[in-house]
């Protein structure tokens, strides 16, 4: 079952590194869905099912990125991070909340092997 939890801030950079290095860097592909949700803009689809090659926090710039095989999706200022997390440690979802109340929601899927 899986669980879901904040991510401090103080955290978000080694959380991702740690995911990224266990579960992003095999030869297994897991896919990403990037989801905006906005009262001004409504629900939009930014990408569906891209190869997800990494996630990164960057302090300095404040910034979560995932790193898509079409090019980067980074979020600034993020005031929450949430994570579902499976119980082998695999995040099946990141849900960040923005300053301006808005949301991004990143399901992460594994693929099956080719």
């Amino acid at each position: 079952m899986a669980v879901t939890t904040k991510v401090p801030e103080n955290q978000l950079a080694d959380y991702f590194k740690e995911f990224t290095k266990r579960f992003l860097l095999d030869d297994a592909p897991e896919l990403a869905t990037v989801e905006v949700l906005s009262p001004e803009w409504g629900d939009e689809l930014e990408s569906e099912g891209e190869r997800l090659l990494g996630i990164t926090y960057d302090n300095h710039k404040n910034s979560l990125e995932f790193e898509l095989e079409s090019g980067d999706h980074r979020i600034y200022e993020p005031r929450e991070v949430w994570v579902m997390e499976d119980k082998d440690g695999f995040v099946s979802g990141v849900e960040v909340v923005r300053k301006d109340g808005s949301k991004e929601i990143v399901t992460v899927r594994r693929a099956p092997l080719r």
